[in-house]
């Protein structure tokens, strides 16, 4: 029998807060649990054990002393390795990377967690650069696993922080999204995952794919626990040009409002355009009932053709990918994977007029979404077209066969908060996707928070058969 999972970021607050849970205790759980766990799920590239044991020796004394930093002070996180930690290598799980980039400086996610009182456990796994596949031989580390199902895909990218959390390793990892990399490890690893709106969270320190698609954000056990990281990362850095100075609100003030007397959209006719299974459907309509019955109004949305979001979406990122990559690509093309190295060289064919054509697309998608919210408090959607594939079976050529659903709101830049919604028949989770109004996480986390704790979905741990 492995460690136990750690407990959620308000569990361990409140044992912490109360004196029942100490951080020096929960650091030593969150390591023994990956030392039972990691044999098989690979989600960390580095465990920085030494480091986070000292940290949580500091924590506890601190607040022993009367110093809290706040409800996240002593209570372990992990990194998407892609961001910046002062000393550390960022590798990108690439080739690439490894012994050429030691950041002086931490990320501005790092620092802020760092600031809290948090307790870093390492690096986790990603796809290389956040782009590549999960089926090459030619990368430096073992692709992460997807903790209900070893054989299946972890979902992408940021495919270590959704199989550390969901397998109880940690209660927070940070993770990125460009096309849906943080919604779906979330909606593949059964747990909670949010991009927020671009602009609101800093990329200052994370290693870019696309400067008008990257967002940044969280992977969590609950929507609670969503909200209180996004009470410490969300805010206006100047530091990074894409960072919007709009005022921070409180996220947990409202978050058990539930959702009476609000007014939801849903996109199902996006489902099917989009090729949603018939179990990701049928999960997403009584995901629907079940809002319906808490209060919410319900009516049907019809979202712009799923085609134009990808015209827009691809075309930027390819060209973008390929404007940072270029001179590496050029110089030392086989220190990529196969599939990273096809997929970012695909912008090379990318003209200046498509660029901008693409551009003036997604202005036009922003609107049309933008009026929506004219009518809806929020929009709901799958993130997936079904439960997470098998991994030998996913995707590792340079032009998908099926793109991903959830890159519609990175176009848009919209708020989308993935959280489990049942399972396939075969045992895999299944998600449901909360849209909302630009800078209104508040509302999207109000939402979620509602549809939780009517359910019993994010209550499921995954088997561990196979640990």
């Amino acid at each position: 029998m492995s460690a136990p999972p750690v407990p959620s970021l308000a569990e361990a607050s409140a044992g912490i807060a109360d004196g029942t849970l100490s951080p020096v205790a929960l650091c030593e759980q969150a390591l023994a649990r990956i030392a039972a766990l990691e044999p098989a799920l690979n989600a960390f590239i580095l465990l920085t054990a030494d480091r986070a044991r000292a940290a949580a020796a500091t924590a506890e004394a601190e607040i022993k002393a009367g110093r809290s930093r706040g409800p996240l002070h002593g209570i372990p996180y992990a990194l998407k390795d892609i961001y910046d930690v002062a000393g550390l290598p960022t590798t990108a799980h690439s080739r690439v990377l490894i012994g050429r980039n030691t950041p002086v400086a931490d990320s501005d996610a790092a620092a802020r967690l760092e600031a809290a009182g948090m307790v870093l456990l390492g690096k986790l796994a990603t796809h290389e650069f956040a782009r590549g596949g999960v089926r090459d031989d030619d990368l430096p580390f073992p692709r992460a696993k997807n903790p209900w199902n070893p054989l299946h895909f972890a979902g992408g990218s940021s495919s270590g922080s959704g199989a550390g959390v969901s397998s109880g390793m940690m209660a927070l990892a940070m993770g990125s999204d460009t096309g849906g990399s943080i919604r779906l490890p979330a909606a593949f690893s059964g747990c909670v995952g949010l991009k927020p709106t671009y602009g609101r969270l800093s990329r200052r320190g994370v290693v870019p794919l696309s400067f008008g698609m990257d967002h940044t954000g969280p992977l969590t056990r609950t929507v609670e626990d969503c909200a209180l990281a996004m009470q410490v990362l969300a805010g206006h850095d100047p530091e990074d040009p894409g960072s919007a100075p709009v005022p921070v609100g409180d996220y947990m003030s409202g978050l058990r409002d539930g959702v009476a007397g609000l007014r939801l959209g849903y996109a199902r006719a996006y489902n099917i355009e989009a090729g949603v299974d018939a179990e990701a459907l049928a999960a997403n309509d009584a995901a629907v009932e079940v809002l319906a019955k808490l209060g919410a109004g319900i009516v049907e949305v019809a979202m712009p053709s799923l085609k134009r979001f990808e015209a827009a979406v691809w075309t930027i990122i390819h060209a973008e990918s390929f404007a940072i990559h270029q001179q590496d690509l050029r110089q030392r093309p086989e220190a990529y994977g196969r599939t990273t190295r096809e997929r970012i060289m695909l912008g090379a064919f990318v003209t200046g007029p498509q660029y901008v054509q693409a551009q003036r697309l997604r202005l036009s998608l922003m609107r049309e979404v933008d009026a929506l919210f004219g009518e809806v408090d929020a929009i709901l959607c799958a993130p997936a077209h079904g439960a997470a594939p098998l991994a030998a079976e996913s995707d590792d050529g340079p032009w998908r066969r099926a793109q991903p659903i959830t890159a519609a709101f990175n176009v848009t830049g919209h708020p989308a908060l993935c959280l489990p919604a049942g399972f396939a028949a075969n045992g895999l989770p299944l998600s449901l996707q909360i849209v909302g109004r630009n800078f209104d996480e508040a509302t999207v986390l109000r939402i979620g928070q509602a549809y939780e704790q009517a359910t019993e979905w994010h209550t499921r741990r995954p088997p561990e058969a196979w640990a």
